[in-house]
Formats: structure tokens, C-alpha cells, sequence
């Protein structure tokens, strides 16, 4: 829309400490400056964020916009005095939160996904660092804390790992030798048995070995 009206949106990012500078907290992830940079951060937000409603459908939209809003907050408050644009932010809050998340929860699944975030995405962990001056690090640091927040504050919720059957008997107290119940009629049983032995007219099988002598 920008290249078509020939128009510049920028003026809607963030704008640290500044009230007009607030409207970029909402609208700056859907700014970019080049296609080039909306192309680098389209791509991998579809298939983060495709793996975050999928995996983790109860709570994926309660992340993804507590994600925006925390990251975007945070950038206004101590970012550099300049306009930061881009999806970036929501895009490290994404992967955060699917790695750290799978990690804490110990979900078989939702660690391989951890460890495949890991493996496609890892180099990302360089852009939290002020290397490039162009580059919104403030954004990326944030978004990648927030998500990390928010995958510790989310980790009751959604998916959660399943309990194996000596796990759910520590849980609920039930084995069979803590049972008094149980072990009373056990008791009982046995008792009932030696009665019955005991009683006249009951048959009584005994068999004796006689070793055979040589003629």
C-alpha cells in the first residue's frame, strides 16, 4: 500500500517515550520498510505462528497478543529515540515462548518442537545484540522476554504432559498394599481358608513317596 499510494507509514511505529509514539505499540508490526524485510519476517511468522495455534490452540491468541502488546510496550519504554517498525518483535515472542514452553512443560512433542525451533531459528539469538545500528535489537530482546514470560505464565495451561500409570497411583494414593481395606480382606480370606481345612468331612489329599526295595 505504501509503493501503490506512495505513502510512508513509519510515523506509526514506536516512538519511545513519546505519546504520539504510543499508536506503534498496535500498529508497528504490520509496518515494514522494504519488502525485503517484510518477506524475511512473513515467512517465518507463518510457520512459527502456524506451529503455535496448532500445538497450542487454548492459549495461542492470549499469546500472540499479549505478546505484541507486552513487547511493544516494553520497545516504547527503552528503546533508542527512534521509529522501530516491523513484526520482529512478535516474531522473537513467538519463538520464545514455543521453546521455552516445550522445555518446561517436558511434553515429548512439544520438546522435539522446542528442539526444531532450535535448529531452523537459533541464529536468531544474534539479533538481540546491538550489532547492526539499523536493526531494532530493542524489539528482539523484548519480544524474546516476553515470550519467555509468557511461556512460564501459560505452562498450566494447553497441552500438558501425560502421566504414566505408577505416576497417577503417587497421585492419588490408591496401591494396593497401602490399602487397609484390601489387606483386611486378604486377611480374611486366609482365615476362611484354614477354617474350611479344618472342617469335618472335607476331603484331604496326601501323598507319600516309598522308595522301592531291591528283591
Amino acid at each position: 500500500m505504501e509503493v501503490l499510494l506512495d505513502l510512508e507509514f513509519h510515523a506509526w511505529g514506536i516512538f519511545p517515550q513519546t505519546v504520539p509514539g504510543l499508536k506503534g505499540i498496535v500498529f508497528a508490526p504490520f509496518i515494514h520498510g522494504s519488502f525485503s524485510h517484510l518477506i524475511s519476517n512473513s515467512l517465518p511468522l507463518l510457520v512459527l505462528g502456524s506451529a503455535l495455534f496448532y500445538f497450542y490452540r487454548d492459549v495461542a491468541f492470549r499469546v500472540f497478543i499479549l505478546g505484541l502488546l507486552i513487547t511493544g510496550i516494553w520497545v516504547w519504554i527503552i528503546a533508542r529515540p527512534s521509529f522501530h517498525i516491523g513484526a520482529s518483535g512478535v516474531l522473537y515472542s513467538i519463538a520464545a515462548f514455543l521453546f521455552v514452553s516445550g522445555i518446561i512443560r517436558s511434553h515429548p512433542r512439544l520438546m522435539a518442537l522446542s528442539l526444531l525451533v532450535a535448529f531452523l531459528y537459533g541464529g536468531m539469538v544474534w539479533g538481540i545484540f546491538p550489532i547492526r545500528e539499523h536493526i531494532s535489537w530493542e524489539s528482539h530482546l523484548m519480544g524474546m522476554l516476553s515470550g519467555a514470560l509468557l511461556a512460564l505464565f501459560f505452562k498450566e495451561h494447553g497441552p500438558q504432559r501425560p502421566l504414566y500409570s505408577w505416576e497417577l497411583e503417587e497421585e492419588t494414593g490408591e496401591e494396593w498394599e497401602g490399602d487397609d481395606g484390601g489387606k483386611d480382606d486378604l486377611d480374611k480370606g486366609e482365615d476362611d481358608g484354614d477354617e474350611k481345612e479344618d472342617e469335618p468331612g472335607s476331603s484331604k489329599f496326601v501323598y507319600h513317596y516309598i522308595r522301592r526295595k531291591d528283591q
